[in-house]
């Protein structure tokens, strides 16, 4: 699981290590970085990148973060349009 500086806590790092899940989460600057047990993969948390971006272009498409559509297949579908969209006015 990957998150940023916010989600920085011994406590989190030890629940998700019980649940067998690999922390990503980077140290915070006035903590002693040797001192966690879980090493931080700086690839893994740069292909969070990848998922911030994407929430963050959806966001941008109103009737999507709106939340116009009420059943879940119409909203789905809102979705697809907007990859669609998206991936009209990129190839043109």
């Amino acid at each position: 699981m990957a998150g940023d500086k916010g989600y920085r806590a011994e406590w989190i790092d030890e629940g998700l290590l019980a649940m067998e899940i690999t922390p990503v989460i980077p140290s915070k600057t006035n903590e002693d970085r040797t001192e966690r047990r879980v090493e931080f993969d700086k690839q893994k948390y740069r292909e969070r990148n990848i998922v911030e971006r994407l929430i963050g272009w959806l966001k941008e498409c109103r009737r999507v973060f709106s939340r116009f559509e009420k059943t879940a297949l119409n909203f789905g579908g809102m979705i697809k349009m907007a990859f669609i969209e998206r991936y009209l006015r990129l190839s043109a």
